[in-house]
């Protein structure tokens, strides 16, 4: 089997629909030689339904990064599947929530019960999905990969979930620092925006097509996540043996061009 992911095995969390950067990061996983598992929260049955639209039916874990019994027994949940072979190579973190009082302009008056759920499943969850993999990440190591939106700058509505992606941005360079010695990377693909099912929650996420039309260097084409799912799938890879607390922008080049 060949590929750039060939014989390795990626867990992915986040596969809500088929527009998803993460759907397209399994896909893109699997026809480059990788065994894919995804988890989903709430609607498994969407999650199952969605999991057989991939080049190869993948299999689900329900996961909820808020309950302590999900991430002390993912692992277990893992081995049920993969066998005597439990292992990852992997994994995807695409996980973000915040509650609709923290976001569209609310910024000053959201409460702290409303931005710790932020905060929590945005950017805490980057270490406990760290931690509840780890037993299954040999000594060879591996990838963590997670996805950011660009937390350099205030954008118009995006308010505590922009300081949630700055607090995850940070949480991937202390796992970075921390899971080194294990051989084990941590990266982050700071995608430009997407329309997907979460996207579309945002109250004025049009602004920001308006944004990338007139500063995306390269273009950027808000209805195809897949140059982001290449990304990721890059740094899945052993291309990357180097690279970790890093930030890697697939945004058509808007953090590099001024206002």
């Amino acid at each position: 089997m060949s590929g750039l992911l060939a014989g390795k095995r990626v867990l992915v969390t986040g596969v809500l629909m088929e527009s998803s950067i993460a759907f397209h990061t399994a896909r893109l996983a699997q026809e480059q030689g990788a065994e894919v598992i995804l988890t989903g929260y709430g609607r498994i049955s969407l999650v199952e339904r969605i999991a057989r639209r991939l080049p190869k039916p993948a299999p689900v874990i329900g996961l909820d990064v808020q309950n302590k019994e999900h991430l002390e027994g993912l692992a277990d949940r893992v081995r049920e599947l993969a066998g005597g072979d439990a292992r990852l190579d992997g994994v995807v973190h695409s996980i973000a929530f915040a509650p609709q009082d923290a976001l569209g302009g609310n910024f000053l008056a959201t409460g702290w019960e409303s931005v710790a759920t932020a905060v929590e499943v945005s950017a805490y969850s980057l270490k406990s999905l760290a931690m509840a993999c780890l037993p299954l990440m040999k000594e060879d190591g591996g990838a963590i990969v997670g996805l950011d939106f660009d937390a350099s700058t205030a954008w118009p509505a995006y308010d505590w979930m922009g300081v949630a992606k700055a607090a995850l941005e940070a949480t991937s360079r202390y796992v970075a620092r921390d899971l080194g010695a294990r051989g084990i990377r941590c990266n982050l693909v700071a995608a430009g925006p997407i329309k997907t099912t979460a996207a579309r929650n945002i109250p004025g996420f049009e602004t920001f097509r308006e944004v990338w039309e007139t500063r995306a260097p390269v273009g950027w084409d808000l209805s195809d996540p897949e140059p982001a799912a290449r990304g990721v799938v890059a740094l899945l890879s052993d291309w990357f043996p180097r690279t970790t607390g890093e930030i890697v922008h697939v945004d058509g080049g808007v953090h590099a061009i001024g206002a």
